[in-house]
């Protein structure tokens, strides 16, 4: 297939905007990103299709082009649904490479390109590999009905001899015949693991005697395009085959990689379907965080519980589970990985493998990922009583997966709330949650929880502290860091604020207040000594981060 034809068919909204002289280069392949360099990830004759996040100024243009046409790409497409028109500089650049470009219409989505690309390429090589991919596509696209990523698996099995599984970040099966599950961590971890690296696809990862071959999943439909190969490695699915790529020729890797971006188009489908829970959980999110009334949260509460949980008109109790992903040394935003990996790990097994769960509703907040989770009718006064989501069994099966996709410098944090039956307890459930979530914070390892029941007393009583008792407790911890910023300008109320956003991390605070992390050092030094406490407490920790709240 030619550059030529693509820009013929009109369905697929390309216009060129440079290379009219280059449009007989074949294209071999697609491949979707917004990396400033993906060449490590490109092998030549691919259409590039990019949303131009990479890009902050003019000056980014050349580096990336010049990354394209050294790689040996057919063409680059940039997508006009964010930006609006190509910018000028980018033209240029190409021109200067002799790199075709093309628009991309903002009613056109890459997923339609993608496998328009795949579909024609694969029809061109060698005749049951084309066929698997066609078959594939026709069941795919028919809709639910169509089966989803089984279909395509079933076909590797029957025509091509393959046992093959479609596997989350977490190790969860979502297609694929029954495995073991700590097979299928250990995929996950092993494949979390290399991307890492920067190692390209296929990894090869051998489990007892038997190889396996780690193809990435990786989708164009996020709203926020990766930047950083950590904004995807803990949300992409993978693909795993029972065999040795090693030795595998071009033609049949190529049909892997075409089938994990057909793939790819189901799970953008499957995320669009979460659209509709994601706003109502923000909007539910945004109510209890204004303080808005309860009869208004619970209007929002009735449009939501049909939704999540099908057949009734209201959750009987609700949840709240806030999730945190921060990385060490980089400016990365972590909430749409930290939503992406609280979605997966609040799917309902009893949908494993199928939909979506009903139940995931998760909203963003700055950093933060929360989740709103409808539960069926509990015994929530029984004391002690362990119903609901328990923080240690989000994760008690998921620790390895994760811990290779945080590598050494990243960290995941989750708080649960105790469930609560009114709307008038959500506020409390959400800060119950991100309490948790602190305490979590506080302690070692790269993925953590904590749930409601590991909360001090003082922070689960603080609604019925008389505000007499509020005050008093305020003035005690901060008025003499006030009145030491009043006489020496040393603001350090603001650096303690940071200090504890941060969970007591001196690089991530040093750098959102730009200092150095000497200073840093001194002014919580300061405060320590003007205050008796001690920072490296958790005690401590908690109740100047109650006293900011309160004051």
């Amino acid at each position: 297939m030619r550059l030529r034809a693509l820009l013929e068919n009109h369905a697929l909204g390309l216009r060129l905007l440079g290379g009219e002289g280059e449009l007989d280069r074949s294209v071999r392949g697609v491949m979707t990103t917004d990396l400033k360099d993906p060449s490590r990830y490109l092998s030549g004759g691919e259409l590039v299709l990019s949303g131009l996040a990479w890009r902050h100024g003019p000056e980014d243009s050349e580096p990336f082009v010049r990354a394209l046409a050294l790689a040996g790409v057919a063409g680059l497409a940039a997508g006009e649904a964010e930006i609006g028109a190509v910018p000028a500089d980018l033209v240029e650049a190409c021109a200067r490479n002799r790199l075709p470009l093309f628009a991309v219409a903002e009613s056109v989505a890459f997923a339609t390109i993608t496998e328009h690309v795949v579909r024609q390429v694969s029809g061109e090589r060698a005749g049951d590999l084309a066929a698997v991919v066609d078959r594939h596509r026709r069941l795919m696209t028919s809709g639910p009905a169509g089966g989803g990523p089984d279909v395509v698996l079933d076909l590797l099995g029957t025509d091509l001899d393959l046992r093959a599984w479609v596997l989350s970040p977490t190790g969860r099966q979502i297609a694929g015949p029954d495995t073991d599950p700590g097979v299928r961590a250990r995929l996950a971890a092993e494949h979390l693991t290399a991307t890492r690296t920067g190692r390209r696809g296929p990894h090869r990862v051998a489990v007892g005697p038997t190889t396996y071959s780690l193809f990435p999943i990786r989708t164009g439909g996020r709203t926020a395009p990766a930047r950083d190969v950590r904004e995807g490695v803990l949300s992409d699915w993978l693909l795993a085959v029972e065999a040795d790529a090693g030795e595998w020729p071009d033609e049949r890797l190529d049909l892997l990689h075409g089938v994990t971006q057909l793939i790819a188009v189901e799970r953008d489908r499957r995320d669009a379907a979460r659209t509709v829970r994601r706003r109502l959980a923000q909007e539910v999110l945004e109510l209890v965080q204004s303080g808005a009334a309860p009869a208004e949260i619970a209007a929002r509460l009735r449009v939501a519980a049909p939704v999540l949980l099908p057949g009734l008109s209201t959750a009987p109790h609700w949840q709240v589970v806030v999730a945190r992903v921060d990385w060490e040394g980089a400016e990365i935003e972590g909430g749409p990985v930290a939503q992406a990996l609280l979605e997966e790990l609040l799917v309902d097994p009893d949908t494993a493998g199928t939909e979506p769960a009903d139940r995931i509703a998760v909203a963003q907040a700055g950093d933060e990922a929360v989740a709103l989770v409808p539960l069926p009718a509990l015994d929530v006064s029984a004391e002690g009583s362990t119903e609901g989501i328990q923080a240690d069994a989000l994760l008690a099966a998921v620790r390895e997966p994760l811990a290779g996709g945080l590598a050494d410098d990243g960290r995941l944090t989750i708080g649960v709330s105790a469930a609560v039956h009114s709307p008038e307890g959500l506020r409390g459930a959400l800060e119950e949650a991100r309490h948790a979530r602190r305490v979590a914070a506080a302690r070692p390892g790269r993925v953590c929880a904590a749930g409601h029941q590991e909360l001090a007393s003082h922070v689960l009583l603080l609604p019925f502290v008389p505000d007499d008792v509020r005050k008093a407790f305020t003035a005690r911890l901060l008025d003499p860091l006030r009145d030491y910023d009043r006489r020496h300008r040393a603001e350090l109320v603001p650096t303690l604020e940071a200090f504890l956003e941060s969970d007591g991390s001196w690089t991530r605070c040093a750098n959102r207040l730009h200092l150095h992390v000497n200073t840093l050092r001194y002014r919580v030094g300061r405060i320590e000594q003007l205050t008796g406490r001690d920072l490296a407490r958790l005690e401590d920790k908690l109740d100047f981060f109650l006293a900011l709240r309160m004051s």
